[in-house]
């Protein structure tokens, strides 16, 4: 199971790493980010078509759980939720923790 948690950037992003008990977890972002992080820069919640983009990078990127931690992304996202489970991708809100 490859794990993505979003808003890489944040100090929630890196306790949540640190809690989940799985050596695949890829933390992302969509603002910038230095390339020595090691993250991946993930679409924008802004964009017109995000849901559609951030099901193509979850595909091509192999990701079957998404912990969306910020708000923006998972007002977007939880939307086309059903979309993300006929992939068998789960979404999970994590925005409100933060």
């Amino acid at each position: 199971m490859k794990i993505l948690i979003t808003a890489a950037t944040s100090a929630q992003a890196h306790k949540l790493k640190n809690t989940l008990n799985n050596d695949e977890v890829v933390m992302g972002d969509f603002n910038e980010l230095p390339v020595f992080m090691g993250m991946l820069k993930l679409p924008n919640p802004a964009s017109d078509t995000y849901a559609h983009e951030m099901l193509t990078f979850c595909l091509d990127n192999n990701i079957d759980t998404a912990y969306l931690l910020n708000k923006q992304e998972a007002d977007v996202l939880l939307l086309s939720g059903q979309l993300f489970k006929e992939y068998n991708i789960n979404i999970i809100n994590g925005s409100h923790n933060i």
